[in-house]
């Protein structure tokens, strides 16, 4: 007893140390500018932000082109939990391209759901994160909500959903267009997508190319974010700059 009273003698009388104190920048953000995590509304930080939602809110089809930390997928998703939990669409499709980031994973142990969770992890992360892992562990389970990878969508016809199809970047030309067809009744979908981080080999992307078509159409909203946009640490829109 009179070491363990020793050692907690010291430790209150060890300083404290305040971490970001010179930058004045936290990693909880303030109050004034950031949504907690657990609000269910989520709020534009930017005018750009606020046109992709009202975007998204008004039109069937959207496109959502920036760099990374954006908010795109974030935000494509929150808009779909909100549809969904408003009655707006009876499920929630999310899709994404299996496609390694400039490595080789090579061989993943496990069944199809096991191969394929590593790439589909951000979906994951942003649904868990507006509706509670328990809750969307049941949403899976029933069949509410679905994610695959690009290469199982062909064929079908999505009718009363909300499509996300993330990191469209990696999708080849024929890809995005299979997908856009996959567009139903009473069905809203989102593309979201940084043109210049593409994974694939110079020139098989095809968003860029999809996107300047569609800016055409008056039925089709583009809309492109930039690093003012970026809502991630401040260095991220820095390093954007310069790279």
């Amino acid at each position: 007893m009179a070491k363990r009273a020793t050692r907690i003698a010291a430790s209150k009388s060890e300083p404290v140390v305040t971490l970001y104190a010179d930058s004045g920048w936290s990693p909880l953000g303030d109050d004034d500018q950031r949504d907690q995590s657990y609000v269910r509304k989520v709020r534009p930080q930017s005018d750009n932000q606020r046109r992709l939602l009202k975007a998204i809110e008004e039109g069937s089809l959207t496109l959502a082109l920036g760099p990374a930390g954006t908010g795109k997928t974030y935000l494509a998703i929150s808009a779909a939990v909100e549809a969904f939990e408003e009655g707006r669409v009876a499920r929630i499709m999310l899709s994404r391209p299996a496609v390694e980031a400039g490595e080789s994973l090579g061989f993943l142990p496990g069944d199809m759901q096991e191969k394929l969770a590593p790439y589909l992890r951000p979906l994951y992360d942003a649904l868990s994160d507006r509706l509670g892992g328990k809750r969307l562990r049941a949403l899976l389970a029933d069949g509410s909500i679905e994610i695959a990878p690009i290469a199982y969508m062909r064929g079908r016809t999505l009718n009363n959903a909300f499509i996300v199809i993330d990191e469209a970047q990696n999708c080849t030309y024929g890809q995005i267009k299979m997908l856009l067809t996959r567009l139903g009744w009473h069905s809203t979908m989102v593309l979201t997508g940084d043109p210049d981080q593409s994974d694939l080999l110079p020139g098989l992307s095809g968003l860029a190319d999809i996107a300047d078509r569609l800016r055409a159409l008056p039925e089709v909203t583009v809309v492109d974010l930039n690093e003012r946009d970026i809502v991630r640490h401040p260095l991220v829109a820095s390093m954007l700059t310069v790279l």
